[in-house]
């Protein structure tokens, strides 16, 4: 049976715009058909708002790619209706071990506390989520919402002004234009829709390379990520080991700045670095292979004009951490809301710019802490070198060393602390729930926290009265009520109530807290949404 990123999954199809005497207006077109563009599309037709997305291939990325899908990513793909294809299919794990030479200097558990639906991390190859988006969006065409997937079709100019963009869209029958309302570029890393409008990234490209290799292979290592500093099979340099889903594994070797990339690419080098590895007695088959090099930039600006950046377009940052495909649907997340609200009349178009300001805050610090890895990683002295063993063998001995080596800070979801659509704050409640930050999940009554929030602003309760349901200006306001009496393990007093009595929580589209109190006031809460929604 052919893999699946040979097969062609949506194939191109000619439009009914293609034959239309003028172009034909929309009012979203998602330019890129990986994991960014799909979830974004996905979840905007979810909420009713008509989408085209465009891709010039017609199938899923070749290659593992993005390989670690982090905790609150799959809790928004679960709002998607994709978590549970994932999570059944990809190996989940917790679990890190970190090596120096040849001793494990120590381990670490990335979610120690219990009462959660979602683990830490799994490991997947990145085609098995696009085609699972691809499902989702096919499914959703079926319940006739507005989306649309048009393969074979690459974007070759784009204008754009104060009322909308216009799209020069090549397809094998010949190019036709297309208008949109608003066109979000979730085209890459060498994004054509960024280099079409001459835009371009700043930050900093580090002096080293790495191979990645999948290998399909029956191994009996544990489902951990490990990672070895100046192994005696990469000396001088670091590797790393992942496991996926079909026997199939990720490794990666530092190979240094000044090198051969042709040569380090040929089968019988990759050989020779796996065998020293894994030993002469493991059979395996290459599946993939790649070099990279660390990159940790972003735009200036995510919007520029009627046209929105999200993902690698927007930003990138180095593989270790695997911030990459996390952030990017974090992108997706806080936009998809926005727009709708704007379509549908109800914010202003201003309410845009704080997609900007909050996913530029998420970019740098993901950026922070990517170049922070890198730096530790790969040092560029001998001082530094020096520093980075002494920690690393420091470590072994001293819990509080710990903290300071740095495998690549692993993901964690952005708190948007300062951002303009934040409101009052009660100071009695836990800090990691604060406005600004994502929902934290917890088992309550009929199943799971996360899972009773859809795409809506909600009021969250717990011991307080308030209406069932609310009306602010055209924008529904719905009710969660939950009660103590029914918090047996403590899970929301921990991590929403802390010495409050009571606790009212206003939760945002994205499930991150727009605004809480310890009571109920009418006027507060119709104040903290109107803010909310860029009113």
């Amino acid at each position: 049976m052919s893999k699946i990123f040979e097969v062609p999954l949506y194939p191109y199809q000619r439009s009914a715009d293609q034959d239309a005497v003028t172009p034909v207006r929309h009012p979203v077109v998602v330019v890129g058909a990986g994991p960014v563009g799909l979830a974004l599309a996905i979840d905007l037709a979810i909420q009713d708002v008509p989408v085209i997305v465009v891709d010039e291939n017609d199938k899923v990325s070749w290659g593992s790619r993005a390989i670690c899908f982090a905790k609150r990513p799959l809790e928004i793909l679960d709002r998607l209706g994709c978590g549970d294809p994932m999570v059944d299919k990809g190996v989940i794990w917790n679990l890190g071990k970190v090596y120096f030479d040849e001793r494990q200097v120590f381990g670490f558990n990335l979610l120690p506390e219990q009462g959660h639906k979602r683990p830490a991390f799994i490991n997947l190859q990145q085609y098995y989520l696009e085609q699972f988006l691809v499902d989702r969006l096919r499914a959703l065409q079926a319940e006739g919402k507005p989306i649309e997937l048009r393969g074979g079709s690459k974007v070759l100019d784009v204008a754009h002004d104060d009322s909308g963009a216009e799209l020069t869209v090549g397809t094998p029958e010949g190019p036709y234009q297309l208008k949109a309302d608003w066109v979000v570029a979730c085209d890459g890393a060498a994004s054509p829709i960024r280099t079409l409008l001459g835009l371009d990234f700043t930050g900093r490209v580090f002096e080293d390379n790495f191979l990645i290799a999948d290998v399909v292979m029956e191994a009996k290592f544990p489902t951990e990520r490990w990672f070895w500093f100046d192994p005696p099979f990469n000396r001088g340099q670091s590797a790393l080991l992942h496991k996926q889903p079909d026997n199939v594994w990720r490794i990666d070797f530092q190979l240094g700045w000044d090198i051969d990339r042709e040569e380090e690419l040929k089968p019988e080098n990759i050989d020779r670095r796996l065998k020293a590895m894994l030993g002469e007695e493991i059979s395996y088959e290459l599946e993939w292979s790649s070099i990279y090099t660390f990159q940790c930039r972003r735009m200036e600006r995510f919007c520029e004009g009627r046209v929105i950046f999200a993902g690698d377009s927007a930003h990138q940052v180095s593989p270790f951490g695997a911030r990459g495909a996390n952030s990017g649907l974090q992108d997706t997340d806080n936009l998809a809301w926005k727009l709708k609200l704007i379509i549908d009349g109800k914010s202003p178009s201003t309410l845009l710019e704080t997609y900007n300001t909050e996913r530029v805050h998420g970019a740098e610090e993901n950026i922070l802490n990517s170049s922070r890895s890198t730096d530790f990683i790969t040092p560029k002295s001998d001082i530094s070198r020096i520093f980075r063993d002494a920690v690393l063998d420091l470590s072994e001995r001293y819990e509080a060393t710990r903290p300071m080596v740095n495998s690549g800070r692993l993901s964690v979801p952005c708190t948007y602390d300062g951002s303009p659509l934040n409101g009052p704050d009660c100071d009695r409640m836990p800090e990691r729930t604060r406005p600004g930050s994502p929902m934290v999940d917890a088992p309550v009554p009929g199943g799971w926290l996360l899972d009773q929030m859809g795409s809506a602003f909600h009021l969250m309760t717990i011991d307080a009265e308030a209406p069932d349901t609310a009306d602010v200006d055209g924008v529904e306001l719905k009710r969660l009520a939950l009660s103590s009496t029914e918090d047996a393990d403590g899970y929301l007093k921990q991590r929403y109530l802390g010495d409050a009595d009571a606790a009212v929580y206003l939760v945002r589209p994205d499930q991150h807290v727009a605004a809480r109190w310890d009571h109920y006031d009418e006027a507060a809460v119709r104040a903290a949404l109107l803010k909310a929604i860029g009113r």
